[in-house]
Formats: structure tokens, C-alpha cells, sequence
């Protein structure tokens, strides 16, 4: 029986061949034609968007929900670093270790935190249209200040916070 099977298999293989060079017998044949006859095996069980894109959207994503920001330019500010850190690339396995990473150095490394809240000012003002507050180290923030040391501070630790949930 399974010669039988054999048979049967070879001759609609074989049927299916005919069939297609029928169809393709009329037309010229393209270098367009052979692409799309093979681009359905290209990407077998995979996505075609790649692996770093996917991260960093997933990276945006959680920013966008877990970081409070009424303005929103200090999400803005963020994602720009994150996506511009090298560890990212280095971590495609797990993308939230990545942001956890990099949230941990700007809240560790005063100088690029006081750059960070600086781009955050400079972002708002530009949303806004209005002159941003530049607070400098060790003096007390405007009272209008939206992005005060102490603010992006906190903000930046409660991200972290629910960074430990995931």
C-alpha cells in the first residue's frame, strides 16, 4: 500500500508541475515572479520586522505605560537614550533587563542624569514654545519646572519600581 501511496503522491506532484507551467506557459517570467514564488519560504517562522526593532518597541511601549510624564517629553528624552545605549543590542533576549539597565546608570551616574533632565527641559520647551528651566546641580529648582532634578528623580525610581514587577 504504500508503494501504492508513493504513486499516487509522484503523480500529483506531477499534475501540480503541468498545471504550473501551463499557468506560467503565456507569460514572460521575471525576476518579480521568481522573489514572490520563493518569498513564501524566506521568512518561514520568522517575523519580518527585525529582532532590535521589536525590542526597542517593546522598550517604548513600557515607557509610554509605566513612566508618569503629563507632557510627555521626558518619555520622549528617555526613549532617545535608551535607543541610542549599545546595551540594548547586547540584550535582544530580554528588552525590560535593557531599560532597567540604562534607568539604573542615569539614576547612578549624576553626570548623565543632569543631561538627561537638561534634553527633558530643552524638550518641553520646545514642545511648548516657551523657555525651558534649566535647574543646575545643587540649586533649587523653579517653581514651574516640570523636570526638576528631584521630579525626573522620582520618576525615573518609580519606573524602576515597576520594572521589578515584570
Amino acid at each position: 500500500m504504500s508503494s501504492q501511496s508513493n504513486q499516487q503522491e509522484n503523480a500529483n506532484q506531477d499534475r501540480k508541475k503541468q498545471i504550473q507551467e501551463d499557468i506560467l506557459s503565456g507569460r514572460s517570467y521575471s525576476l518579480a515572479d521568481a522573489i514572490a514564488r520563493e518569498g513564501g519560504n524566506f521568512l518561514k517562522g520568522e517575523s519580518p520586522v527585525p529582532k532590535l526593532v521589536q525590542v526597542r518597541a517593546e522598550i517604548n511601549l513600557f515607557i509610554d505605560n509605566n513612566l508618569p510624564d503629563s507632557s510627555g517629553a521626558l518619555q520622549s528624552v528617555l526613549k532617545t537614550w535608551v535607543n541610542a545605549d549599545p546595551i540594548v543590542s547586547k540584550n535582544l533576549e530580554s528588552p525590560l533587563e535593557s531599560l532597567a539597565q540604562v534607568v539604573e546608570k542615569l539614576l547612578t551616574n549624576q553626570a548623565l542624569f543632569y543631561e538627561m533632565v537638561q534634553q527633558a527641559d530643552w524638550e518641553w520647551g520646545q514642545m511648548y514654545g516657551e523657555r525651558p528651566y534649566f535647574q543646575k546641580p545643587g540649586q533649587p529648582a523653579h517653581p514651574e519646572d516640570e523636570y526638576s532634578h528631584e521630579s525626573v528623580a522620582e520618576k525615573l525610581a518609580y519606573l524602576k519600581q515597576q520594572l521589578g514587577k515584570n
